[in-house]
């Protein structure tokens, strides 16, 4: 499928995921993290390198999603063990679960990929789902194929600068008092707006706007309530993404449309 990435590469890659995959799951168990896209960015810079400039973009890519694919199945069967650990479940169980689940993904992923690929302008920087992983991890495969000359001008500098900025901001945020660190802006949630758009800022900002007053007017109430009304929004609105892809496929369009115009 990917004449591009050699099979010898294929070959590597299945030899060293079992080594990589065991590593991120003792790390998960340990930080409740999972470094399944570190693994495979690493990858994707060594075969990208390795594959040279007219095939390591492509073959950087595959190979990244290999190896993360891999890596990060052992972290959610860790993450899984956890959890029947604390609920008293037979880990022969969940491993049996997990074998299915594993089965049932092969065949219901792919199907989902292409209702979206199908359904939605999928990668359009101007549309609803843009895609921004992938720009991502396609500018690092060229990355690795070019080196830094690939780089827009100054970028390098700004990356610098802001991961300075992020450093700072960190260390003033947890050895600031209290009263003054939580006024310090987490870079984290700073930098998602630059990747998924600003549509989720103002989502975030309204939900936190929400949650400041509920916890203001009953604070006990709101602890208790607020991670249930998240869990219903964000149920809500993974679930309402099955019958807007039907639609979508339908070519049913919204009866109401807003835009914004730049003024002349």
């Amino acid at each position: 499928m990917f004449p591009e990435l050699k099979w010898y590469y294929i070959v590597v890659a299945y030899i060293l995921a079992p080594s990589l995959s065991f590593c991120n799951a003792y790390g998960a168990g340990l930080t409740d993290m999972n470094m399944a896209y570190n693994y495979g960015k690493v990858a994707l810079f060594v075969l990208a390198a390795m594959s040279g400039k007219e095939n390591g973009v492509v073959a950087g890519l595959v190979g990244c999603g290999l190896i993360k694919s891999i890596v990060s199945i052992s972290s959610d069967l860790m993450h899984d063990f956890k959890t029947g650990h604390l609920t008293l479940t037979s880990p022969r169980s969940m491993l049996v679960s997990q074998a299915i689940g594993t089965a049932i993904g092969c065949v219901v992923a792919p199907l989902t990929f292409f209702l979206f690929y199908k359904a939605f302008d999928v990668g359009n920087p101007d549309g609803e789902y843009k895609a921004p992983y992938a720009l991502i991890y396609r500018n690092m495969a060229i990355l690795g194929v070019q080196g830094f000359s690939a780089l827009p001008h100054h970028c390098l500098q700004l990356c610098y600068g802001f991961f300075a900025f992020a450093m700072a901001a960190n260390l003033l945020r947890d050895f600031s008092p209290k009263n003054i660190g939580k006024w310090v802006p987490l870079p984290m949630a700073m930098a998602v707006p630059f990747l998924v758009g600003a549509y989720f800022a103002i989502d975030m900002c309204v939900g936190s706007l929400v949650v400041f007053a509920w916890h203001k007017l009953n604070g006990k109430k709101a602890d208790l309530m607020v991670p249930a009304v998240a869990s219903g929004l964000i149920c809500g609105d993974g679930l309402w993404l099955l019958p807007s892809s039907i639609l979508a496929l339908f070519k049913v369009r919204p009866p109401i449309c807003m835009s914004f115009f730049a003024s002349t």
